[in-house]
């Protein structure tokens, strides 16, 4: 989980292949969530996917059409909306072959597949983070709140800067999670940021997971 990139930077271009559409079935939380009467709050039905068979085509109004960005690992996360900025990690697969979660002491810390696409690059990009640990909530407590053309910012190694405008918002079921739908090329520079949700139990954790849906819209 180091930040030593360069060594590793010819693998981590590659594309998702079978490893994103087999494996990567479901982000691997934490268990041992708050158990609080209200939870985390859950996506509202107006921040659905349009289309829930292609994210593709989800986006109602037309994005516009932004040149993808070469390589570079990930280094800070934004979400203005729900006043999110937090560092990165990189996070690679569990032994179960889930995305793991980043370290859960540090409340305010994101992870980014290192294996997969570089935000900014032409495909489907993922950061995870815990909804909460035991300590309360966590960095990505507020993500099934946020809603459509709201903005995801991500600093990136080489100084610029992707920004992604969100299009969808669900919450799936870690037994069905869609992983073709979700990390999916999709043929634009897009975003995945996923934290637990759904239904809470001391005995299995939650049950499900939320997943922001967001394209590139603007670098700088």
């Amino acid at each position: 989980m180091g930040q030593d990139h360069s060594a590793q930077q010819s693998r981590k271009r590659s594309p998702w292949g079978v490893l994103a559409l087999v494996m990567l079935t479901g982000l691997a939380m934490m268990r041992n969530g708050v158990d609080t009467p209200l939870g985390p709050p859950q996506p509202a039905a107006a921040a659905s996917l349009d289309n829930q068979a292609d994210p593709a085509v989800a986006a109602t109004v037309p994005l516009p059409v932004v040149k993808p960005l070469p390589y570079a690992p990930m280094s800070r996360v934004r979400i203005p909306a729900i006043k999110i900025d937090a560092p990165v990690v990189d996070v690679g697969l569990d032994q179960n072959g889930w995305i793991a979660a980043p370290p859960p002491q540090d409340p305010n810390l994101a992870g980014w597949y290192q294996n997969g696409v570089a935000p900014g690059q032409r495909g489907t990009a993922v950061v995870v983070g815990h909804v909460d640990n035991k300590g309360g909530p966590a960095v990505f407590f507020g993500l099934g709140s946020l809603e459509k053309g709201q903005h995801v910012e991500v600093s990136r190694f080489d100084g610029r800067t992707a920004v992604f405008e969100i299009y969808g918002v669900e919450v799936f079921s870690k037994n069905g999670f869609p992983g073709p739908q979700v990390y999916g090329d999709t043929g634009h520079a897009e975003l995945r940021v996923i934290t637990c949700g759904g239904t809470y139990s001391k005995a299995n954790g939650y049950d499900g997971n939320v997943v922001v849906f967001a394209r590139l819209v603007k670098t700088r």
